[in-house]
């Protein structure tokens, strides 16, 4: 990977920036995922692998995950 990265994070992780969540960048066309106490550990995706899990986040697919 190429250049300095910029690491996003949703808004909806507060605005603490010692709050632990997923992040999310893009570089060298591919989409990368890291948890910001771990920011060594970064898998990648490419942005259809993407928009396929967020349609499922949306859709409620993963709630029982979060209960």
């Amino acid at each position: 990977m190429s250049g300095n990265i910029t690491w996003q994070k949703s808004s909806f992780s507060g605005g603490d920036d010692n709050q632990n969540c997923v992040e999310l960048a893009e570089a060298d066309g591919q989409i990368l995922l890291r948890e910001s106490n771990a920011p060594g550990t970064v898998i990648t995706t490419d942005r259809n692998n993407l928009r396929a899990f967020l349609a499922g986040v949306k859709a409620g697919e993963f709630d029982h995950l979060a209960n």
